[in-house]
């Protein structure tokens, strides 16, 4: 009998860094544990302390990566009173901590299966269906920027917001950001009552649904308060920069080139982003490129960015939802071809 392929051990070591001074380590670890919590995201590693005693648990290279990092930010707070998140990614770049990562992923059997990438939330546990979902996953915790392209029904802005509320809860981000574009199909946002976020407020309700159902509505109406949730549309995005935050852009394939670039723009240290849409229901208006299709041109090789394209098969709704998904994509409209080719630049 064939043995399976190793799979990469976790492992926990212990560092002291010293001297022992609280005014540096607070600095070391940033405020709320910021730094420790980027370092924690980008190494894959889980980092805890009790004053200048830190144990680190993961796999072995990653752990080693992190305790020398850490010994090599504490040197640097001897003249800094504060360690800022560029720092750190600088530092993290610096390291060739990346090549580190690709080199383990290459290694290993890259089958890490569904029931690992299980997404557990205070109220249920969500488990992928299917390797596609998993591997979605898996990339989301893995990667800050990442794209889900793929017809309704197929989770991907579902599985989304449950990594979100994830990231949440686990304080690998203090807040969640959705937004979306505001163009629909045959409906007309002037004609609603209120300002714009009001308008594309209805918009947003499958978001709503997913947040109710893993985290409650009392909760969630508390947050949205506190400003922890924010909803906002896409022309809200412009001017600001997000950090800390688990970003989420649906239904991307109705922002033009100019929003996406200006929406990729906006994602600060510590952040993670997903944005979600379907290629075949594009609704803006006729001489407007999709900023999504677009950019799978633009991204596609640039590392730290994931893509990952879903299809009918990938559809967890109703049967039917897939047949349908299927007849449309068999069908050919005499006149799409117009339609098609204005937005495949």
């Amino acid at each position: 009998m064939s043995e399976k392929p190793s799979r990469v051990v976790a492992m926990t070591t212990n560092v002291s860094l010293d001297p022992n001074d609280p005014q540096r380590l607070a600095a070391l670890c940033g405020p709320f544990d910021q730094n420790l919590k980027h370092l924690e995201k980008r190494l894959g590693v889980h980092i805890r302390n009790r004053g200048n005693q830190f144990q680190i648990s993961g796999p072995e290279q990653r752990i080693k990566a992190a305790g020398a990092l850490l010994s090599q930010l504490y040197r640097e707070t001897l003249n800094n009173d504060s360690i800022e998140p560029d720092q750190v990614h600088l530092f993290l770049q610096e390291s060739g901590v990346e090549e580190l990562l690709v080199q383990e992923s290459v290694q290993s059997d890259g089958e890490q299966g569904v029931v690992d990438q299980m997404i557990r939330t205070g109220r249920k546990t969500i488990k992928p269906r299917g390797g596609n979902q998993a591997g979605y996953v898996e990339l989301i915790r893995q990667h800050d920027i990442n794209f889900g392209i793929g017809p309704a029904g197929t989770g991907k802005t579902y599985l989304a917001v449950a990594c979100a509320v994830e990231a949440l809860e686990t304080q690998r981000v203090n807040r969640i950001v959705l937004v979306r574009p505001a163009v629909e199909a045959g409906e007309k946002l002037g004609f609603l009552p209120g300002d714009l976020a009001q308008k594309i407020d209805p918009y947003l309700r499958p978001l709503y649904d997913a947040l109710y159902e893993m985290m409650g509505v009392e909760r969630v109406n508390k947050y949205i308060e506190r400003n922890i949730i924010e909803v906002a549309p896409l022309a809200y995005m412009r001017g600001r920069t997000l950090n800390n935050a688990f970003i989420i852009l649906d239904e991307s394939q109705n922002t033009t080139i100019e929003q996406m670039k200006m929406f990729l723009t906006r994602i600060g240290f510590g952040s993670t982003a997903v944005i979600t849409g379907d290629i075949t229901q594009i609704d803006l208006p006729k001489g407007q490129k999709s900023g999504l299709v677009h950019v799978r041109n633009v991204l596609r090789d640039v590392d730290g960015i994931s893509f990952t394209h879903f299809s009918s098969r990938d559809v967890v709704r109703h049967p039917l939802v897939q047949k349908i998904v299927e007849a449309y994509a068999a069908f050919q409209e005499p006149a799409a071809g117009s339609d098609s080719d204005r937005n495949a630049g």
